[in-house]
């Protein structure tokens, strides 16, 4: 059985390679012969990444209290 430190390095990373694989995906629209969008629908997009982030680095950060935060 593994232990809670193994679990979270496991989890962890396989969560973290989708996040990227997804990223990349979402670069492939930079293919204007396919795509259009503007400046601004592109800040709005990694305006709710970035939140979105910030939300789960918050949410990591905050153990002390040992509780699932919901985000």
């Amino acid at each position: 059985m593994e232990n809670k430190k193994q679990n979270f390095k496991r989890i962890s990373e396989n969560r973290v390679s989708k996040i990227i694989i997804l990223l990349n995906q979402l670069t492939n629209l930079t293919n204007t012969s396919f795509y259009e969008y503007t400046d601004e629908e592109i800040e709005k997009i990694f305006n709710e990444i970035e939140l979105a982030t910030q939300k789960s680095k918050k949410a990591l950060l905050n153990r002390k209290n040992n509780k699932r935060i919901e985000i």
